[in-house]
């Protein structure tokens, strides 16, 4: 499934962003898991955050709980990221990753688990 997101930019410590990641469409996206990932500069991929196919569950990194939630909407082809509280270490290129599971199958925070990508989103926090 193609994934295309969008939303990043220029933010100051304490504000608020909302990253959108937009699947092609087709029954795949409704079949996958979805996840955010970002990647700081010099620094390895990490988990942010990921959804079940229905969207009942959701799973955050340590370092993004309390602040970020990641929600879908299957109709429209869409997950979502709202972003608050932003700090500096937020500062990342996030991408959105999409896993095709079945109904019984857990959540996954490694990257290797997602088959489909994004073309990755700039976020910067500057204080």
């Amino acid at each position: 499934v193609q994934l295309q997101a969008c939303g990043g930019g220029l933010a100051q410590v304490g504000d608020s962003l909302r990253l959108s990641c937009a699947a092609a469409p087709g029954r795949t996206f409704s079949r996958s898991a979805m996840a955010w990932f970002r990647q700081a500069p010099g620094k390895e991929r990490e988990f942010v955050a990921a959804i079940t196919r229905g969207g009942g569950s959701t799973e955050y990194s340590d370092s993004v709980k309390g602040r970020f939630t990641i929600s879908r909407d299957n109709a429209k082809n869409m997950v979502y990221l709202q972003m608050k509280s932003l700090k500096p270490e937020d500062t990342a290129v996030y991408y959105c990753a999409a896993r095709e599971t079945i109904l019984t199958m857990p959540i996954s925070n490694d990257h290797n688990d997602y088959r489909y990508w994004g073309q990755g989103t700039l976020v910067t926090v500057s204080s």
